[in-house]
């Protein structure tokens, strides 16, 4: 005997699976806190366990939780597709979405051209910043999404990825074994920095600020020309820089998370699409590593 699946304990799943939180779901379903709750404990009922374990950043997918939550999110997004099919609801309207300088070319850019060629009629804006302060646009309501990158242990926003933060040379340079270190930064509020600031402090490493605040391409040319050094996420490195190696002599620095963060309203049709493919393209990236 067929059985069937109720959709809308499944998108309260994913909501709370997002947000870390029964009351932010909440918020972003126009639901209580209360029903949430219910509709979980429902769809627990029927997945046979707990879906969610609680720790210090929040509420958080149980191995069961885990399986159940890619399947669902197909299973979503197949539901709304047929949904936009048979009613002839095109996706369309303003998308502003905000990601960090480093993160556009490796990673955003492909995905916007895939998402771009799949849904024409929305009109894309991609707004540039460091992620603290993208992560304050978020909260205010001025962006529809943000992908960002924050520090493993306090990371808010919905797990994307992890990376580690590593040192940037240029192929073959000196500028590393320079006392104080030349370090070039793309903003001065850089999320890396206070990672950075720390590491060098630890070792007891004096250092100076070679170049910040000018753009990515401004920070690429200081590095390539040997004049100083960066940190940036191991992925985003371009291929004719060196990672410095651990005898490079300079400090270990800590992996960082990239996260995706929307805002408290229930996002537009067009929204919730990028952010289905932002979701199943770090997916395919994953699984390709």
């Amino acid at each position: 005997m067929a059985r069937n699946l109720d959709t809308t304990l499944l998108r309260s799943f994913a909501a709370v699976a997002d947000r870390g939180s029964m009351t932010a779901a909440a918020q972003i379903l126009n639901l209580t806190q209360g029903a949430v709750s219910q509709q979980i404990a429902r769809l627990e009922a029927l997945a046979g366990g707990p879906l969610f374990v609680r720790d210090r950043g929040g509420l958080r997918p149980t191995a069961l939780g885990e399986r159940l939550l890619g399947k669902s999110r197909r299973l979503l997004a197949l539901n709304d597709e047929i949904w936009a099919d048979i009613t002839g609801g095109a996706v369309d309207g303003p998308v502003r979405i905000g990601v960090p300088y480093d993160l556009v070319a490796p990673s955003i850019a492909p995905m916007l051209r895939s998402f771009a060629a799949a849904c024409p009629q929305v009109e894309l804006s991609l707004i540039c910043g460091s992620s603290p302060e993208l992560a304050a646009r978020i909260a205010d309501g001025d962006l529809d999404l943000a992908v960002v990158e924050e520090p493993v242990e306090t990371a808010r926003g919905e797990h994307l990825m992890t990376d580690r933060l590593v040192w940037v040379g240029a192929r073959g340079g000196s500028a590393h074994r320079s006392t104080p270190l030349p370090l070039s930064l793309v903003v001065e509020t850089c999320v890396f920095r206070p990672a950075v600031m720390a590491a060098l402090r630890r070792q007891g490493r004096d250092w100076r600020s070679m170049f910040e605040n000018g753009g990515l391409d401004a920070t690429f040319a200081t590095v390539r020309m040997d004049l100083a050094v960066s940190a940036w996420l191991a992925f985003t490195v371009p291929s004719d820089l060196d990672i410095l190696p651990p005898d490079s002599g300079l400090p270990d620095l800590p992996s960082f998370a990239v996260t995706l963060h929307q805002p408290a309203r229930p996002p537009s049709l067009a929204a919730a699409e990028l952010v289905r493919h932002i979701r199943d393209a770090f997916v395919r990236s994953r699984r390709a590593a």
